[in-house]
């Protein structure tokens, strides 16, 4: 089979854990039989110093007209000062409604051979970490109105939360069709007691999962559940929660299973043409260092396989790779921990990875 990728490099560490990723995809592909073309596009900082935009039409163009979306990362102090609606992130949410991609899944598990990097108490680290974090990606806080005006106290800005029964609707189904498939729990994250868009968003919720017997549902102040997460993690099975809870929860949780540069997640919308990133930033202080984690970029890899080509058999063996890569002792630096072994570099990662890849 023949399939067709956009590369999305970015900035900072992007462009070297993308091609990491690309590495591994060739060798998947020569394995099982497949053809991964890669074609790369700009997008944030690099755009914006190549064509004076964030995000160009040919890169959306491109995006839209592949099989799939690998990400790297965006931004840097280097735009910083840029108004808000001109930084390098405002790409990311560009391309997001471009494509449609209304759902985020953030898989968070402690690797066994990661427990001594977990910062929870050995006890509560025992317990296990095994989430997968829903997050709606196209509403919220982030995609509402917004602007800056003279208030009672002088000027002032606004963002606006906002969801609609729809929006909600079809993220709760993610949530529970995940489930299915998991432990049979979901935890919807919100904030009932205060906001009126938490409030709809927990009745439509409660009004999905009856759809979903089989299910546990239950309902958790955001809060209470950032508490909860470090207090006793492995109750946890699939959260789903709003876009500005998710993306910041999902940070929580990097820290529980080690290290944010081992999180992968995909951004889903209704057809086979997802993207796919590591949830970690663009990291410039290491840029061009050779010293960036790959794993959560293959891991990202993977998921792409899983969701939008239905390799199963193919995720599988890049997900049991970097495992067996992590239990063998090998580590980057942001993953070395106490041990006096020398870290390996981006390069040397991957290439570790190649090799257990079987």
């Amino acid at each position: 089979m023949n399939y067709n990728i956009a590369l999305l490099r970015g900035d900072g560490i992007g462009p070297e854990i993308v091609d990491s990723a690309c590495e591994v995809l060739k060798k998947t592909g020569d394995i099982y039989g497949h053809t991964f073309n890669f074609t790369p596009y700009l997008i944030g900082g690099a755009a914006i110093d190549a064509c004076g935009e964030g995000l160009p039409k040919e890169t959306v163009e491109g995006c839209v007209n592949s099989d799939s979306v690998l990400l790297g990362a965006v931004g840097g102090p280097k735009w910083d000062t840029l108004p808000g609606n001109k930084r390098p992130e405002k790409a990311l949410l560009g391309i997001r409604s471009a494509l449609g991609l209304y759902t985020n899944i953030r898989p968070a598990k402690l690797f066994p051979a990661m427990a001594d990097a977990c910062l929870l108490r050995k006890d509560v680290a025992e317990k296990g970490v095994d989430i997968v974090m829903i997050r709606e990606l196209t509403g919220g806080i982030y995609f509402g109105e917004r602007g800056r005006r003279d208030g009672k106290y002088g000027p002032e800005a606004y963002d606006t939360e906002a969801y609609s029964v729809m929006e909600i609707e079809r993220i709760a189904h993610v949530a529970f069709k995940t489930a299915m498939i998991r432990r049979k729990k979901v935890v919807s994250i919100d904030k009932a007691n205060v906001l009126e868009s938490s409030r709809l968003w927990r009745e439509t919720v409660h009004r999905i999962a009856e759809q979903y017997p089989e299910v546990e549902c239950t309902d958790m102040l955001v809060d209470n559940a950032a508490m909860q997460l470090i207090k006793n993690p492995a109750q946890f099975d699939v959260i789903v929660t709003t876009n500005m809870f998710g993306d910041i929860l999902s940070d929580e949780c990097s820290q529980i299973t080690g290290s944010i540069g081992l999180l992968p997640s995909a951004s889903l919308g209704d057809t086979t043409c997802g993207m796919y990133e590591p949830i970690h930033g663009s990291a410039p202080d290491i840029a061009g260092m050779n010293k960036a984690n790959p794993l959560a970029t293959i891991l990202s890899a993977a998921m792409m396989l899983r969701y939008s080509f239905g390799l199963e058999t193919e995720a599988v063996a890049i997900e049991k790779a970097v495992e067996d890569v992590l239990d063998a002792g090998f580590r980057t630096g942001d993953i070395l921990g106490a041990s006096d072994a020398t870290p390996l570099s981006c390069t040397e990662m991957t290439a570790k990875v190649l090799e257990y890849l079987k």
